[in-house]
């Protein structure tokens, strides 16, 4: 079994920084891609950031220029630094992995609360 491991959520203040990082355990598998979601009350789940396995980053819009994604293959660990936060930010924030495979496997984590205050 895989087991996705979100870490390092918590309550901010708008401005401040924080660093959430995913943790794979389990077998060993090759990972495609490594993608953070957020999911607000009310709202859908959202793609906000993701890492191909050649290192190739993405951003939403939303938070382009103030948060960073990260991978550490020999700590089968993804990171998310969120700088620079605000109220907006405050949602639960998932790690997903897409595998190496034919066809691909998708895992998700439980998620991290992320909780900005003004």
């Amino acid at each position: 079994q895989v087991q996705l491991v979100e870490s390092g959520g918590g309550l901010v203040q708008a401005g401040g920084s924080l660093r959430v990082s995913c943790a794979a355990s389990g077998r060993v598998f090759k990972i495609d891609a490594t993608g953070w979601y957020r999911q607000a009350p009310g709202n859908q789940r959202e793609l906000i950031a993701n890492v191909s396995s050649g290192g190739v980053t993405h951003y939403a819009d939303s938070v382009k220029g103030r948060f960073t994604v990260s991978r550490d293959n020999a700590k089968n660990t993804v990171y998310l630094q969120m700088n620079s936060l605000k109220p907006e930010d405050t949602a639960v924030y998932y790690c997903n992995v897409k595998t190496d495979d034919s066809p691909p496997d998708y895992y998700w984590g439980q998620g991290t609360q992320v909780t900005v205050s003004s």
